[in-house]
């Protein structure tokens, strides 16, 4: 899938330093430790924890993105591999990230499987992702049902992590909710949350694995011509108040090897 979504990804997929941030502050990497982005992509994200300080091992499966992040960075070692199948030794990481990443994960328990084997004991594994309550929350479902609806029939739900994980030797050890911010950078799926005008630019809905890959081209079409008159009209307002809610939009969870 991202191999073909993968051209021109970089336009709009970048590393927000919030996002950035907190992932970096809740790994707490050490000098001297070397740790690892499961699915890292074209290393946006992956980079951006480098350059704050913290020895990185990339680990990605679309060769596309792999070779656009080798050209942005030699200060990262970049991996083919995935979740379920990572070819790096048993207790030989000291830390871990993954990025929205684990709802494309083939098998989810061989993936946490796969990531505590190259964890060493203690170490932290950091997720950025949604659950599907939070989907549900997104005023998106409004314009786009079916795309949203199969969206969240893919999200990961936090008990489905918290048994595979359990299963792998993990443990949750805290969890963190994300509400897009205004001036938020990376145009992942909610990017828009509180500027519609951005899905209009076809470049970030190509960006948005839901469009470009779930999308009925027909609802789109229909979803945003609704989107534009309910803006125009002012109605947009009332319909975003309705999704209102204190779920959260995107959630970090921490977890430790066991």
């Amino acid at each position: 899938m991202y191999n073909k979504i993968g051209v021109g990804y970089n336009t709009t997929r970048k590393a927000d330093p919030h996002i950035a941030g907190r992932l970096f502050s809740l790994l707490a990497p050490e000098n001297g430790k070397t740790y690892m982005d499961i699915g890292c992509g074209t290393g946006n994200y992956t980079i951006k924890l480098s350059e704050m300080g913290a020895d990185f091992i990339g680990v990605e499966l679309s060769e596309l993105m792999l070779e656009e992040a080798r050209s942005k960075s030699d200060l990262v070692t970049w991996v083919h591999g995935n979740a379920e199948s990572i070819p790096l030794a048993n207790s030989s990481i000291d830390g871990a990230v993954g990025t929205l990443t684990i709802h494309h994960w083939g098998n989810l328990e061989r993936g946490f499987s796969e990531v505590a084997r190259v964890l060493k004991p203690g170490s932290l594994f950091v997720i950025f992702s949604f659950t599907p309550e939070q989907k549900q929350g997104y005023w998106l479902n409004h314009f786009f049902p079916e795309i949203m609806e199969r969206s969240r029939n893919i999200s990961v739900p936090l008990t489905a992590v918290n048994n595979a994980a359990t299963k792998a030797g993990m443990t949750i050890v805290q969890t963190e909710k994300y509400f897009v911010k205004d001036d938020v950078e990376d145009m992942f799926g909610y990017c828009g949350k509180n500027n519609p005008e951005l899905y209009f630019d076809p470049l970030i809905r190509k960006g948005i694995s839901w469009f470009s890959t779930l999308k009925n081209k027909d609802e789109e079409t229909n979803g945003l011509r609704h989107l534009r008159e309910s803006i125009d009209t002012g109605e947009f307002e009332q319909i975003r108040k309705q999704y209102e809610n204190e779920e959260g939009d995107y959630l970090f969870i921490v977890l430790r090897k066991g």
